[in-house]
Formats: C-alpha cells, structure tokens, sequence
C-alpha cells in the first residue's frame, strides 16, 4: 500500500464514486481506479461493490478506509494543532463510533462549539475497541462509544444516551410480510459501517439472527442504507429515533418479529480530570445535559465550517 493509493481509496470512500474522487485530486478515473484494482489485489478483498445508491463496501473494505484516514491525517494533526496554538486557539479532539459520529454528534458538535468563538472541534471516528488506546496515546480528549460493562482504570465514564436499533423494510415491499424469525436471517440486510462494531446492538442484531456474510451488504453512511431500504431491497438496521417519520408516514414498517430490536447507551469517556484538557472537561460535563441531548436527537447537522477533523470525516445526510 502507498500513501498515493491509499489517498485514492479514501476519496472513493468520502465521495463515492471513483469519478468523484478523480475531480476531486485531479487525476484520471483511471488512475484512481488502477490505484483501488492495486488495492484489491494485494489484500485479496474486493473492497466494494456499486449499488443503485452508491457503492456498498465489505466488511475488510470499510476496515481499510478507517486505516487509509487515519494515517493520511496524522501528518495533519501535528501541523493543526501547532497552528490553533499560535493562533490563540482551542481544540477539542472527539473520538467516536461511527453510529454516534453519523446521528448524534453533528448536533452536539454544532451546540457546543458555538459557546465559544476560539473552540475549534475534531470528530474521527473508529471502533469501539480503539478508543481507549485514542485516550491513552492522547489522540483524543473524548471518545464516545457503546457502553462496557467496566471501564479501565484512569480513566472516567458517563453515560450519554440511550438508543436502540430497530430492523425495518419498505412499507410497500414483498419483505413487509416477514413474520417468522427464521425468515429475517435469510433475507439480505442493509447495514452502515457500524456492522464492523464489534460490541454494538448491530453486532447484538447479526449475531442473534445469525445473518451470514453473504447477506450482509455494508454502506459506506447509515443513510445510504435506508435509501436502499426505501427500494425494497433488504432488511435495514436503523436507530428508531431517526425513522420516526418514515414508520409514521407508512413509508417504512418495522420487522414485527421478536427479538427484532437492540438497545444500547452511548457512554463518553475522557482521562481523569488531573490529565484530561480543560475542554474536555468542560465537554463531559455539557454533554449530559437537557440541551446537549435534545441537539443530539433532533440537530439537522454540525455546520462544517466550525470544525475541521483531524482525521477527515464524512457526515452523509
């Protein structure tokens, strides 16, 4: 792997199109297509496949994109926080899962960094099982994640918010007739990265369904996966909080089947308060609060301008 290919994979990974990527570096479709083909073949995975709303990754592709912007932005972390120092500046590094970072950070992070006009916010996200290593290597001031049931010693939890995931299928769809377990297993489901989160209720949902890799069909954003659920063309794992609408409009219906939900909590962890930043602090101690947890919920999105990631992340809409 080269930095030149890896550059390439994670531009398809954000845009989602090979040619999108292309514009976007200022090279041939071909090279950026000869630099994923590359790719493909010296880990023996095909990495992604397109869809009629967008292209939907496999499970070892999504991995790669973690890893391709976590080493392109490191050489830009060091630069960053140099520059926000000079400038008078203060930077809050939040760490999170990918579930947490597409539905419920926008709204905190746009909340919360307009409480001050020096407060410069950086979302990356990753596995669960990275994050306290993010806290330890002081990677990050803050991760966010499902909650375990103990947390290492230095460092210090609360629990944000609780969520739970629901299957649902299109309305009009042959697949509204599921009405036996052993039927949701069989049928195709439609996922977000969160589907390589070991320890999520997505994971809890697969596991209990004992869906097969081969029916499982991973996007590169959680809302692209409830596009492709609005088609009628497989099973979707969504948080209930997000669909309300849909399931009231009778766009989509629930799998009414037991079993067919998964709760868990958000919990945000930092170091103790004599090693974690000030705004780390200060972070841990809005983010339980009514409002923090109303924008949570209901926010349309962080405003891009206000924060600039260290490791660039996609908030699909």
């Amino acid at each position: 792997m080269t930095p030149t290919q890896l550059t390439a994979y994670a531009a398809i990974v954000r845009l989602g199109s090979a040619k999108k990527a292309a514009e976007e570096l200022g090279v041939s479709e071909a090279a950026i297509s000869s630099h994923a083909s590359a790719l493909r073949k010296e880990l023996d995975d095909p990495l992604y496949q397109r869809s009629r709303n967008g292209l939907a990754f496999t499970p070892g592709g999504l991995r790669l994109a973690t890893r391709a912007v976590e080493l392109l932005g490191l050489q830009n972390q060091t630069r960053e926080e140099v520059l926000a120092a000079g400038n008078g500046r203060r930077i809050l590094r939040l760490a999170s899962t990918s579930l947490f970072a597409e539905y419920a950070a926008p709204g905190l992070i746009e909340l919360f960094s307009h409480r001050a006009d020096d407060l410069q916010v950086e979302l990356s996200e990753h596995v669960s099982d990275r994050l306290p290593a993010l806290l330890s290597t002081r990677q990050a001031d803050v991760v966010v994640g499902p909650k375990q049931s103990q947390t290492d010693e230095g460092f210090r939890s609360r629990d944000v918010l609780k969520y739970q995931l629901i299957l649902v299928v299109a309305a009009a769809s042959k697949l509204s007739s599921i009405s036996k377990p052993s039927e949701v297993g069989s049928r195709p489901w439609l996922l977000g990265p969160s589907a390589i989160e070991p320890r999520g209720a997505t994971a809890q949902l697969l596991k209990r369904f004992a869906v097969p890799d081969a029916n499982q069909r991973v996007f590169q954003s959680h809302a692209a996966a409830i596009a492709e659920a609005h088609s009628g063309s497989g099973i979707a794992v969504v948080p209930e909080f997000k669909v309300l609408d849909d399931l009231n409009d009778g766009k989509l219906m629930r799998v009414k089947v037991p079993g067919a939900a998964a709760t868990n909590i958000w919990t945000a962890t930092t170091l103790l308060p004599t090693q974690t930043s000030a705004v780390g602090s200060e972070l841990m101690r809005f983010i339980t609060t009514p409002r923090a947890t109303q924008a949570m919920l209901t926010g349309s999105g962080a405003n891009i301008n206000h924060f600039r990631p260290a490791v660039h992340v996609t908030l699909w809409s």
